[in-house]
């Protein structure tokens, strides 16, 4: 449930259309929905103004589903993270709305309040077609969330010129967010391009000595350039969650 469908609920109501005890039904699942395996937490919207996630590693894909499920019912938008293609199928059996993006290994449901609320622009960036999957998690979770998301990718360091083709797009941003694995440089060139926070995402890729993705973490927690913070090894999602409260803040700052 997220803000405006409580005061909408409410307003019913008020004007005699829904009666208090339909209400009360409709609010019993505050603050959470016990499922036995899993309890949703359907307050999350009106304390933080962005619905649950569904983390789908680890959770079989019946589990995955019934919780799918029960945050679509309230109407939020919905967002299932690392999720398999089997676990979609059984999303897709309860949901039938419900959209899988195979390469961000995300399936989504755009709620009935939340599109066009968040507001604000997030440009996402990658160094290479490696770091897609990532750079598309935080994209896709960007976007059912309500930001405008500019995608550049494969803009990498090893041909500076990629990235300063598309400075004119980082310059329409609020908030970017910069996915890149090996030495992880990209962020720190980002940072001193932009005016606002670069939130950066050290990936998984590159050859051994790369430790998985913990020298691109360590470059970039060590960045010269100061409007940098950093994520954990590829979390698309923590970072386009933050953006995501970041370009909001951007957008009402504007309209005031």
């Amino acid at each position: 449930m997220t803000p405006a469908s409580l005061l909408e609920l409410l307003a019913a109501v008020q004007r005699g259309d829904t009666t208090p005890e339909a209400a009360s039904e409709r609010l019993a699942t505050l603050p959470f929905e016990d499922l036995g395996h899993t309890r949703v937490d359907h307050h999350r919207s009106l304390r933080t103004g962005l619905p649950e996630v569904v983390y789908a590693a680890g959770k079989t894909p019946a589990q995955t589903a019934e919780i799918f499920a029960s945050l679509a019912a309230s109407g939020v938008a919905v967002l299932a993270t690392r999720a398999t293609p089997e676990a979609y199928a059984a999303i897709a059996q309860a949901v039938p709305a419900a959209e899988y993006h195979a390469l961000a290994r995300c399936v989504t449901l755009p709620g009935s309040a939340v599109a066009g609320e968040t507001g604000g622009t997030i440009a996402v960036l990658c160094a290479g077609t490696s770091d897609l999957p990532v750079a598309e998690e935080a994209a896709v979770t960007a976007e059912i969330f309500g930001a405008k998301v500019i995608r550049l990718y494969d803009v990498g360091v090893a041909g500076l010129h990629r990235l300063l083709a598309v400075k004119d797009q980082l310059a329409a941003a609020d908030v970017v967010i910069v996915c890149a694995g090996m030495e992880g440089a990209l962020p720190s060139v980002v940072g001193g391009l932009v005016g606002v926070p670069v939130i950066a995402v050290p990936t998984s890729v590159g050859y051994g000595a790369s430790f998985g993705g913990a020298a691109a973490l360590l470059g970039m927690l060590n960045s010269c350039s100061p409007n940098i913070s950093v994520v954990n090894i590829d979390n698309g999602f923590g970072a386009a969650y933050t953006s995501t409260l970041i370009a909001r803040a951007a957008r009402n700052v504007h309209q005031k």
